[in-house]
């Protein structure tokens, strides 16, 4: 998990620098955690940073997911728990909506209120991440209402989340916090 964050990071920093293609040493170093996790079939090297972050948080959501460890959240309709779905937010804008891991299998409730901590921080990420993107195409006045669109539906995905794994908390009794490092206000339209 540390190296997935270590890619995304890098890939998030290069998207902030707008750079678009992904260059050669983080494309390997994609395709190679990839299959260390597995993959069977030749590993997609991203050529865009947009597939790159795709990739990484798929990557991360696998591993979530793939965890023994969590009491039953909610899922997606149709989904495993633990799987993501992505929805289309407003003109084509799409964001991949995360749920929290499903409960261990005999392992323990530490572990598993840790993953569910983790995927809270990583919403709240995420939902920076849009915010961010929100105020420059506002300032660019390039497509604001989508990204504007986006980051609330990311902070949606956040909030529900952290309102879910704290409940989990509460009936497990857990001694791990889902509070974030700072509650951010909601976004205003």
């Amino acid at each position: 998990m540390a190296e997935s964050d270590d890619l995304l990071d890098d890939v998030e920093r290069l998207r902030l620098d707008d750079h678009s293609e992904v260059p050669r040493q983080l494309r390997e170093a994609i395709c190679t955690l990839q299959v260390r996790l597995g993959r069977t079939d030749p590993a997609a090297a991203p050529a865009t940073l947009h597939a790159a972050h795709d990739l990484v948080f798929a990557v991360q959501q696998r591993l979530m997911a793939a965890n023994p460890k969590h009491p039953r959240p909610n899922r997606h309709a149709g989904r495993p728990g633990g799987q993501p779905v992505i929805t289309v937010v407003r003109d084509g804008g799409r964001w991949k909506l995360l749920t929290l891991p499903p409960p261990p299998g005999g392992a323990s409730d530490d572990a598993w209120l840790e993953l569910v901590e983790c995927t809270v921080e990583r919403a709240l990420d995420r939902w920076c991440y849009a915010q961010q993107h929100a105020v420059r195409a506002a300032q660019e006045r390039y497509k604001p209402h989508i990204a504007l669109a986006v980051a609330l539906t990311a902070w949606s995905n956040y909030w529900e989340l952290f309102m879910e794994a704290e409940e989990i908390r509460a009936r497990v009794g857990g001694s791990t916090s889902t509070r974030p490092r700072e509650i951010p206000s909601a976004p205003h339209a």
